[in-house]
């Protein structure tokens, strides 16, 4: 079983930086695509950047673009999201993902029953 488990939320200033950070167990991860998605309150959860299994492609949703950079550690099971330039727009709860390939990730609905519980990021303007 599959299991994903994200750190590194929390409260930060506007135009500040954080790094999330997921931990997947099984020998899943390394044959998988891993990515990133947040909820705000009241909005839809929605995609926001992924990595291929071998860190070659990236994809990321428009409104990160140049601010947030996916990355993953293959010898160490993790897959990481830096987020810098942070805006109040940014606040949501972020939650790691894995499937096949990114486009499963990006797909509507992601097609993927592999999820995190997900980490709180703050961004106070």
């Amino acid at each position: 079983q599959v299991q994903l488990v994200e750190s590194g939320g929390g409260l930060v200033q506007a135009g500040g930086s954080l790094r999330l950070s997921c931990t997947a167990s099984g020998s899943i991860f390394s044959s998988n695509a891993m990515g990133w998605f947040r909820q705000a309150p009241g909005k839809e959860r929605e995609f926001v950047a992924a990595v291929s299994r071998y860190g070659r492609s990236t994809d990321y949703v428009d409104s990160v673009k140049g601010r947030f950079t996916i990355s993953r550690d293959n010898a160490r099971n993790t897959v990481y999201l830096q987020m810098n330039s942070l805006k109040a727009e940014d606040t949501a709860v972020y939650y790691c993902a894995a499937a096949g390939w990114i486009a499963y990730l990006t797909s509507t609905p992601p097609r993927t029953n592999y999820w995190g519980q997900g980490t709180q990021v703050t961004v106070s303007s």
